[in-house]
């Protein structure tokens, strides 16, 4: 009787983060059956307690790296990783916690903790890319479960993932939402945000907050011209930035150029 071929193995690691791109491919329901029937599930302490040694076909990673043992561990992921996928802002951009990047962590750390010289922190909360090289970012926070699926079925096939490069905007367009800056004034960061969410918020009548990132051609700045023709001061541009991809170079630097 022939030998059924080896499934590639599947690890899905966690850094400095909130879970919720994990529980994203939790989330994918009948498709995790598919999946599972597919790859061999090595490890994932979100899902089962089951640890196969590597080396990986592939590892997920999510979180940003916040600390001197994350900066050692994330080596050896990508040691035992023959293909690295980071997903979520915190792998791609730092998180929300690379607001900590533009302020004195000790201050942060007198302020939150009742005995700080038991923390062994880093100044700045970074990229998974920034450390080790990375095969493919998935943006977003938390990812979209459809872009997650269509990631691990390129990988299956040995090819190249297909995710869309163009802006929110281009959601709102095939929603056929009205555009809430044009017609009610209301601050966006659509036009510079990767698309992946379906415009969830201008489907409500509300600001997109840049949870997917930048997209590939931001141009922030025309973007800023916009936001400040609406009244916005440039403290308030600023903060509009200084969210989930505060780390994002894009936004990060479109920050700073609004900064008192």
């Amino acid at each position: 009787m022939a030998k059924a071929p080896r499934k590639p193995k599947l690890a899905v690691w966690k850094f400095a983060s909130c879970d919720g791109c994990q529980l994203s491919l939790l989330d994918c329901e009948d498709e995790l059956l598919a999946v599972a029937g597919a790859v061999d599930i090595a490890y994932f302490p979100e899902a089962t307690r089951a640890k196969v040694g590597g080396p990986y076909d592939l590892s997920l990673v999510e979180g940003s790296v916040t600390t001197p043992h994350d900066a050692e561990r994330i080596q050896e992921v990508r040691r035992h990783s023959k293909t690295l996928v980071t997903i979520g802002a915190c792998a791609t951009a730092g998180g929300i916690q690379a607001l900590r990047n533009a302020a004195d962590v000790e201050d942060y750390l007198a302020v939150v903790y009742a005995r700080p010289e038991y923390i062994k922190t880093l100044a700045t909360s970074t990229p998974i890319a920034d450390h080790v090289p990375v095969d493919f970012e998935l943006r977003g926070c938390p990812i979209s479960k459809r872009q997650l699926i269509e990631v691990l079925s390129a990988f299956l096939a040995g090819r190249k993932p297909v995710t869309p490069a163009h802006s929110v905007c281009m959601e709102c367009k095939l929603r056929g939402n009205v555009c809430v800056m044009v017609a009610h004034g209301t601050p966006c960061l659509g036009p510079a945000t990767h698309a992946g969410c379906g415009a969830i918020c201008p489907s409500y009548d509300r600001g997109c907050y840049g949870c997917f990132g930048p997209k590939e051609t931001p141009n922030t700045e025309a973007l800023s011209a916009g936001l400040s023709a609406l009244g916005l001061e440039k403290r308030d541009i600023r903060r509009l930035y200084s969210t989930f991809n505060a780390g994002a170079a894009p936004f990060r630097d479109e920050a700073k150029r609004h900064g008192d």
